[in-house]
């Protein structure tokens, strides 16, 4: 398959969706051809509220297959206002990483029968396992916490619950 063919078999659909050439079509692929795949640049001003929400926080979509045609992750944006705790929920069988942008976000986690607090700040990473209840909180008021969302799953899951200890 040629790059024009190729390209003209990546099409960009509603919103930026990507659609993927289909396996068929990726078989029959000569091997150069199957490494350079188009690279995609989601702008910051295109991400995308359409994703799974919690009370208190705004989740932005940004790389998925939905927006870019990724197989194999999830990422996105999560901001907590100044002053806000977020629901409780978890990510089911999703695996997360979590990267502190901007602000103090605090993530708060059942221990046995106690809470534990995680109190972090701008450069820090926090891993959340799978199917642990948790919740976020900006306990500074004048000031927003941002924060870089990374999954392992391709769909972005989220249980909201009403208690962090099952309850």
């Amino acid at each position: 398959v040629t790059r024009a063919k190729h390209a003209e078999m990546v099409r960009f659909g509603k919103h930026g969706q990507i659609r993927r050439p289909s396996l068929d079509a990726r078989l029959h692929m000569d091997t150069q051809d199957a490494w350079h795949w188009p690279l995609r640049h989601i702008q910051s001003d295109q991400l995308s509220p359409d994703t799974a929400q919690t009370d208190g926080m705004s989740r932005y979509e940004a790389i998925s297959g939905r927006l870019s045609g990724s197989e194999k992750i999830w990422l996105g944006r999560t901001h907590v206002a100044g002053g806000v705790r977020s629901a409780n929920h978890h990510h089911g069988e999703s695996e997360t990483g979590i990267y502190v942008i901007s602000g103090h976000p605090v993530f708060v986690f059942a221990d046995g029968d106690e809470e534990r607090r995680i109190e972090a700040s701008p450069g820090d990473f926090v891993f959340v396992p799978p199917f642990t209840a948790h919740r976020e909180e900006n306990p500074v008021p004048e000031e927003e916490a941002v924060v870089l969302i990374a999954r392992s799953t391709q769909e972005a899951i989220v249980v909201n619950l009403e208690s962090l200890f099952g309850h």
